[in-house]
């Protein structure tokens, strides 16, 4: 595909690669997902992590059929500052790989690749929860915990690129073993992944406080997962909302950290675990109230919902994408 004459007027693809789905879009200029595809993530191989891009890709590029400005990629990874190579991915097999290069060649099309919570982060800058803020977080709660900034206007990517990967904080010292390969992080407390494990524990030790979280794995905790946390919370389970509750308060008190170095105006909380709505952000708010060092002397900083949902991701990769369409060069940069 040619690059576009007007791309800004154009829409874009937009692919969000995590842990467990590669979700994809075809999105408008003003935001508008018009249609949308997606895979399994294949984990273990970055050859069929690419692929399976590259199939998505194809899929909705032929399935919409009119012109596309670019492809934007937002992946579960630490870039470097340029954002060609992913330095490391917790939770893919991404080490050192040239993942703009490789999908350039495999797609023949202009492509913008970066951390998929940085994604994000600017699409609820543009078009969603944070429009209009002067210091945005984005906080994307999913198998792990990413993170994004906008300051003034501007996504900010820290001098070497892998600034807002919070999520590895660490919060409990000598706690559970993280995949970056420290213990006690954020994410291993205040996760997707954290919830599934803290229910198979309490599922464990007392089966019969859990039976009803357990009859939905046929009594196996091990095959419990934070889908299925969410579920019962949603359906009145005292003790998966008590495990959703605890997983809210561990994310207000990182909040609360995260506000004492940036002052942020807004924090937005997206991803997966977003979907919990008041029943994740209530206890977040509540312990950041208690937590805010300088409590009752200075303001804290709103925690509201992603407007955009699980599409935030996608959105935001196409509008980079968008942007940075007409220069064709290895390191087209960010806004």
């Amino acid at each position: 595909m040619a690059i576009a004459s007007d791309p800004a007027g154009l829409p874009a693809l937009g692919v969000d690669v995590g842990g467990t789905k590669v979700a994809a879009g075809v999105v408008a200029p003003d935001g508008t997902v018009l249609e949308t595809a997606r895979r399994s993530t294949p984990t273990a191989s970055v050859g069929e992590t690419e692929a399976a891009v590259a199939e998505v890709v194809e899929e909705l590029a032929g399935r919409h059929g009119g012109p596309l400005a670019a492809v934007g990629v937002g992946a579960a990874g630490w870039f470097d500052r340029a954002g060609d190579v992913v330095l490391f991915s917790p939770h893919l097999a991404w080490r050192h790989s040239s993942l703009r290069r490789d999908l350039a060649v495999r797609l023949q099309r202009p492509v913008w690749v970066g951390n998929d919570a940085d994604a994000a982060a600017w699409a609820e800058y543009r078009f969603g929860a944070a429009r209009g803020a002067e210091l945005a977080l984005c906080i994307t709660l999913g198998t792990g915990i990413g993170g994004g900034i906008v300051a003034d206007g501007r996504l900010q990517r820290g001098a070497h690129g892998v600034a807002g990967e919070w999520g590895h904080m660490r919060v409990v010292p000598d706690g559970r073993l993280c995949p970056c390969g420290n213990r006690g992080c954020w994410e291993q407390y205040a996760s997707g992944s954290a919830l599934a494990t803290t229910a198979r524990q309490v599922a464990t030790r007392s089966p019969a406080a859990a039976a009803r979280l357990l009859d939905r794995v046929h009594g196996d905790a091990a095959r419990l997962s934070g889908e299925d946390v969410a579920r019962a919370a949603a359906e009145g389970d005292p003790v998966a909302l008590s495990l959703v509750s605890d997983v809210g308060e561990w994310l207000g008190q990182g909040i609360a950290d995260l506000a004492a170095v940036l002052d942020p105006d807004v924090v937005v909380i997206g991803g997966g675990v977003s979907v919990l709505g008041e029943m994740v952000l209530r206890p977040a708010r509540e312990r950041l109230d208690r937590a805010l060092p300088g409590r009752g002397f200075r303001p804290g900083p709103r925690v509201v919902g992603a407007a955009l949902g699980a599409q935030a991701g996608l959105v935001g990769a196409a509008d980079l994408a968008r942007r940075v369409a007409p220069d064709p060069r290895p390191s087209p940069g960010v806004p």
